[in-house]
């Protein structure tokens, strides 16, 4: 009984490295992972500061009815009458906004017709305008 005993007593020399390896490989992984998404950059081009341009400009307004008849800041216009209006909001030096709004029943073929003339104005700062908030 002594001897064993004296095997209680003796101090333990060995230690398990195993879960501090398996911590360092863990932490490694991390570090691996976290490294390229902190050097990931995304660009931004955000407006620079500059003078106060006054009052900023309001935007056109193009709808598209039920029927697929067309208004123009809020007077009905006919389908010749899109295209001069276009080139005339594209003539001015600055780069013109416009808002859409097409009514939910009109017709997709319409809204397709009148987005391609407006994509061939060369207008690029478009808006759609919509009535209700979209479904979650």
């Amino acid at each position: 009984m002594a001897a064993i005993a004296k095997r209680e007593t003796e101090p333990f020399s060995d230690i398990n490295i195993t879960p501090m390896i398996d911590v360092m490989l863990v932490l490694l992984v991390m570090l691996i992972l976290t490294i390229p998404t902190m050097t990931h950059k995304v660009p931004i081009d955000l407006p620079q500061p500059g003078p106060s341009m006054g009052t900023p400009e309001q935007p056109h307004r193009l709808e598209i009815a039920r029927s697929g008849a067309l208004s123009w800041d809020g007077r009905a216009i006919a389908d010749a009458e899109l295209k001069p209006l276009l080139a005339a909001l594209t003539a001015g030096g600055e780069e013109p906004v416009l808002h859409m709004r097409t009514d939910p029943e009109a017709r997709y073929e319409r809204f397709d017709q009148v987005l391609a003339e407006v994509k061939r104005a060369n207008i690029r700062r478009l808006g759609f305008v919509g009535d209700k908030p979209l479904a979650e």
